[in-house]
């Protein structure tokens, strides 16, 4: 169950979500299960695996969910049951089990307005990471040459701002849309909401952030969101080719995430 449980911590970390792994490490006596088997445990109690049956195995989920409620819990603990005494079965072994608990990060999205030469060699290196994008564009072509992944998804939507009212308060959102006409209503309505990003980004020049800034303030974005408006995204690495461009974008995304809370 190695290789299965890998992914399946994988898969639990880019969903945020917490999972407990129970494991037999020592048996004595007549005991239903063996050593080495593993059963895993979501806070909703999905099951997944098995370390035997009967009673032991509902006392391992119920201490595994106690756990998983606790945050306070060890990330590791053992516990060693004698199957008659302390768990109430017949038959008279004992069984010591670690229990894992795994805490999930918050997930860490990233959303994508437009789907051009930059974003098709930018999303290739961050279908890597664990993070969920999200691709907004109104043009099917271009979405459909983007490579499946799991922690990816497309949005054919027109206009593509239309997808800022269902972004999450921790999304990473840059807009790498056509040009500045398709750019400017992405920006306005993401700097118009309640709570503000963690980054806004958008392609661009210092003489296009000139514009921009102009812009949002005739549209009465208030200054302070504004200034939080990085233009042009990505570190000073590179040349001006959308491969080079993707990886300077793809090295700022990570560098703003590591200094964020």
């Amino acid at each position: 169950m190695s290789s299965q449980l890998w992914r399946l911590l994988q898969q639990h970390q880019d969903a945020g979500e917490d999972l407990a792994v129970i494991t037999v490490i020592a048996t004595r006596g007549s005991v239903p299960g063996e050593t080495g088997s593993k059963l895993t445990v979501t806070p909703n109690g999905r099951l997944t695996g098995t370390i035997g049956g009967g009673k032991i195995v509902a006392r391992a989920i119920s201490t595994a969910l106690d756990a998983l409620k606790n945050p306070t819990h060890p990330p590791c603990a053992s516990h060693t049951w004698n199957l008659q005494r302390d768990i109430g079965m017949t038959c008279g072994g004992e069984m010591t089990l670690l229990l894992e608990i795994h805490r999930a990060h918050p997930p860490w999205n990233i959303a994508l307005f437009g789907a051009g030469h930059v974003v098709q060699a930018l999303v290739p290196i961050l279908t890597t990471l664990a993070c969920r994008i999200t691709v907004i564009d109104n043009r099917p072509d271009r979405l459909a040459a983007l490579p499946h992944a799991p922690n990816l998804q497309t949005r054919l939507l027109d206009p593509p701002a239309s997808a800022v009212d269902d972004l999450t308060d921790n999304t990473f959102a840059l807009s790498i849309t056509q040009g500045h006409s398709t750019d400017l209503p992405v920006l306005t309505k993401i700097l118009q909401r309640p709570t503000p990003l963690p980054f806004v980004g958008v392609i661009g020049s210092a003489a296009k952030r000139a514009v921009l800034t102009r812009e949002l303030r005739q549209a009465g974005i208030p200054e302070p969101r504004i200034e939080s408006l990085v233009c042009p995204i990505g570190l000073p690495i590179g040349d001006n080719s959308p491969p080079e461009i993707a990886l300077s974008i793809a090295a700022q995304l990570l560098q703003i995430r590591g200094v964020k809370p």
